[in-house]
């Protein structure tokens, strides 16, 4: 299915749809909905429930932020496919645009003075 950014109010990310790209972006050719979900578990240090995983990842998609495909069967799912999610272009710049935000909002904490008008 093929979504345009335009079909979902707001292009700005959640906090949470962040955590999910930069974990779709670490775990690379293996990032799928479990595998999201431990990998901000971990590093978040908060439980998350896999609905979470699953609501955010369809918005990424429908924003056009990530894409997703099916994997191939494997034995260990009982022959089941794994849905596979990669960063678009827009995904990737999404991520860069929330770094600069954020980094300019601590530069102006840390460096009081910085940023204000």
């Amino acid at each position: 299915m093929v979504y345009s950014a335009r079909t979902v109010k707001g292009e700005r990310l959640r906090e949470f749809e962040e955590f999910s790209l930069l974990a779709i972006r670490a775990l690379a050719d293996q990032a799928y909905g479990v595998a999201v979900q431990q990998y901000i578990e971990r590093h978040a240090a908060r439980p998350i429930s896999m609905g979470a995983v699953y609501a955010a990842l369809d918005r990424l998609e429908r924003k056009g932020f990530v894409r997703s495909a099916l994997g191939a069967a494997t034995p260990e799912r009982g022959g089941k496919r794994k849905r596979l999610y990669d960063l678009t272009p827009a995904g990737a710049a999404a991520l860069r645009e929330a770094r600069r935000v954020r980094d300019a909002m601590w530069r102006a904490v840390v460096e009081p003075g910085r940023g204000r008008s």
